[in-house]
């Protein structure tokens, strides 16, 4: 579900900052829900240091899982820093699902700024953590979580260090797709989970990007690869597509 339905519950927004008549941030939210008819979602601005703070401080609190990233560079960059001062980081455009508290998830994305250490920590499938601004669900600040905060483990450590078994496909339900072409789509699957050192085998229902030469392997009742680390509703659950589709 995206967040052109999502509005309603969420209370006035915060501030923002940078420039534009006092009315701006509600004409961009009305053509964003109109272009989101059609599949077209306005790509966000990225906020200023000190609207990055402010949300950070104020904004609804939240978990994001990342659907995909890559690195951008554009004319609102600004140029190297050549006085010998810090530089700043590098910016990557987020395709996140946002998962603020109390209120419905939904796919965005999100322009922002991420150091090495951090970069490390936001790939495809990992959960950051995320405030929301109320007023506006699209200004979105993510950030690194501290261990422990974050309620699933990203899919690529499930897949380096999880166990291994077998899941049939019960039902697969696409949730998201990335208009421009460039990312995966992003799927519901429910699945039936036997693995040999468990008595009984059980149903989860995870989120995740699917490559697209993998599409025709989540029919019902296909058998899939997948790694995992305890026994939960998915959580800790991630489809190996590469041990799946051999490729």
């Amino acid at each position: 579900m995206n967040a052109a339905g999502q509005n309603g519950p969420y209370r006035a927004g915060l501030g923002t900052s940078g420039p534009g008549a006092p009315g701006a941030p509600r004409l961009r939210s009305r053509l964003s829900k109109q272009l989101e008819a059609y599949g077209i979602r306005l790509r966000t601005r990225e906020l200023s240091p000190t609207a990055r703070y402010e949300l950070l401080a104020h904004g609804l609190p939240g978990m994001a899982i990342v659907l995909g990233m890559r690195p951008c560079r554009d004319a609102s960059d600004p140029a190297p820093d050549r006085s010998g001062g810090p530089e700043l980081a590098p910016a990557y455009l987020f395709w996140v699902r946002v998962q603020p508290d109390d209120h419905p998830a939904y796919e965005t994305r999100i322009r922002q700024r991420a150091g090495e250490d951090d970069i490390d920590r936001m790939q495809p499938g990992d959960v950051v953590g995320c405030r929301v601004d109320p007023g506006d669900p699209d200004r979105v600040a993510l950030y690194v979580p501290d261990p422990g905060e974050a309620p699933r483990v990203g899919i690529t450590k499930i897949l380096t260090s999880g166990r291994r078994a077998e899941a049939t496909v019960l039902a697969a339900v696409p949730i998201a797709a990335d208009y421009s072409g460039r990312d995966d789509p992003v799927l519901r699957l429910d699945l039936e989970i036997r693995a040999w050192d468990e008595s009984e085998p059980w149903r989860v229902r995870i989120v995740q990007p699917v490559p697209l030469h993998a599409i025709d392997m989540v029919d019902l009742g296909r058998t899939l690869k997948i790694a995992f680390f305890t026994v939960d509703r998915g959580e800790s659950v991630a489809v190996d597509w590469e041990a799946t589709t051999g490729r």
